[in-house]
């Protein structure tokens, strides 16, 4: 397994290939809900792909959020690969990356059916239900020891 931080046009179409798989497809999320301004190489977020045996297996970007926090967006698994680590491999990816720009937390907005996943990882809950996309969510955060 290895990560890439995204750098060209091609890796980031890679990216947003799974995400489209995932979320516009699997999930129907409106596809002018899941592409946004951060989708380009020179936006704030960082694109991060994951690679098993040459094959790109997930996906996720990391932002901005304030002067201590970054907030982990669009993290994606396609489903023939799922239950094998890679949501697990992704998040220390985009912790590590975090923890590299001198954020001393994470925050990201889990989908509900997701939070224990993330909870698993040491993400507390830190709001009530609300709804994103049409799907429920919680948003999430956890301290980073440097």
């Amino acid at each position: 397994m290895k990560s890439v931080v995204v750098t060209s046009e091609q890796e980031l179409d890679t990216c947003l290939g799974i995400r489209r798989e995932v979320f516009i497809i699997e999930q129907e999320v409106p596809e002018d809900l899941e592409i946004d301004e951060l989708d380009h190489l020179e936006s704030a977020a960082t694109h991060v792909l994951l690679y098993d045996n040459e094959q790109a297996v997930a996906t996720a970007r990391l932002k901005p959020y304030n002067d201590d926090t970054a907030k982990v967006q669009r993290v994606a698994v396609l489903r023939q690969c799922r239950g094998n680590g890679y949501g697990d491999a992704m998040m220390q990816v985009l912790e590590q990356l975090a923890r590299s720009q001198n954020y001393r937390e994470i925050v990201l907005d889990a989908q509900c059916h997701a939070a224990g996943f993330y909870e698993k990882l040491g993400y507390e809950i830190i709001s009530d239900k609300f709804m994103d996309a049409g799907i429920e969510h919680v948003r999430m955060k956890k301290a980073l020891r440097q």
